[in-house]
This record gives structure tokens, sequence and C-alpha cells, in this order.
């Protein structure tokens, strides 16, 4: 009863937290920052990170109600909806089980040339292919995804359909005459849930970049 008790004051505490933006048991990936572009608000900071592995699926859709899908297909998978019955907790515990792994941030949405869009929940660090459980739904795939160096612009507030594809825009405008050129379709990142004030909200736009 007592650790009950516990998890559930646990729970309420992050849950608070995450209204104001604030993120704690949320594994984010390592990088290395290479180098800045310009200055202020529209700064950008190039970024190397290491391979990763995600649970990722595509959903045809506009950009909102394909975020919105593609998450709740995603969250079934961590809460429980794979071959093991693991749960996975985002920001807090959701259950104690013997394998109780945690989700990290971003929440990344690329949208490709046919409109649809990929939603990835990146997996911590210390799970491999092998160990992690597969999905049940078959929408839901594991991915491997190589390291890469992105340029990425960070913002908060709203993170409609509207303002991303003006900080998009705003983030490729920044890289022309630079030293690094866009190498892949552009991505949000969201590191915060959708009921985290706007304000306090961490949302990026992010391409991964070459020398070349």
């Amino acid at each position: 009863m007592l650790s009950k008790i516990t998890d559930t004051a646990g729970q309420v505490a992050e849950g608070l937290g995450a209204l104001v933006g604030v993120r704690t048991g949320t594994e984010e990936p390592m990088f290395v920052r290479e180098a800045l572009i310009g200055s202020g608000s529209a700064q950008i900071e190039i970024r190397r990170y290491g391979p990763r592995i995600a649970a990722q699926t595509t959903v045809a859709a506009e950009e909102e109600a394909a975020r919105n899908a593609g998450f709740r297909r995603l969250a079934n998978y961590i809460f429980g909806g794979n071959r093991r019955q693991t749960k996975i907790a985002m920001t807090a515990p959701v259950a104690q089980q013997s394998e109780k792994i945690a989700m990290t941030a971003p929440v990344t949405q690329t949208r490709g040339a046919d409109g649809n869009s990929v939603i990835r929940f990146f997996m911590p660090s210390k799970w491999s292919m092998e160990l992690l459980p597969q999905p049940d739904d078959e929408r839901v795939e594991l991915v491997e995804v190589p390291g890469e160096t992105y340029a990425v612009l960070r913002f908060s507030g709203d993170r409609s359909p509207a303002t991303v594809a003006a900080k998009t825009e705003e983030l490729l405008d920044a890289l022309r005459g630079s030293d690094f050129h866009p190498a892949s379709d552009t991505m949000a990142w969201f590191y915060d849930p959708p009921w985290t004030l706007p304000f306090r909200r961490r949302n990026e736009v992010v391409v991964a970049v070459s020398t070349d």
C-alpha cells in the first residue's frame, strides 16, 4: 500500500512538473555541440548524435492529426501493447514491473513527399534491438537510427503546422551561405506533452546536415 501511495504521489508531482515544462525521469539522447550559427532566438546549433533505437509508425493524415494518431499508437506500445506486456513509462513510472523502461525525449515527426508522417519515440540507450519487446500493433516497428549531425533551431510556445513550417523556413534560411548543407528532410522534435503551458514547451525543428 505504501508503495502504491508513493508511486501515485510521484506521478502527480511529475505530472505537475510536465505542466510547467519540468522534464523529470526522461532520458534525452547525448550529443556533441559542434558549432553555433547566428545569435539570439534564431541561433542554430550544430549537434552530432550517435546511433539510437526508435519505435516508429507511419500515419497518412494532416500534420496535427498524424501526430496525435501516431502518438497514440506508440503510447500503446510503451504502455504494454507488446509481446512481453512490458510497460514503459514516458515521464513517470506507470507500473512496477520486473522490466521498467523509461522512454526518452524528444518525440519526432517527419513529413515525407507523399504527405505521410513518421512519428518516433526514442528508446533508452541501455536497450538493444534484441532485448526490446516486439510491438503487438503491426503498424509500429523498431528501427535503428544511424548517428548523424543535425542543425537544430529551438523554440517554445505554439507548435501548430503553420508555426513548425515558419520555424523550418527560418532554420533553412540560416543555413544558406553557411558551411552546413541540408542532407535530409526536415523534422520536428517535441519534448513536452500537449498540456504543458505553451511558454514552457521545448520544441525544435531539425535537419541532418553535411559539409560537402
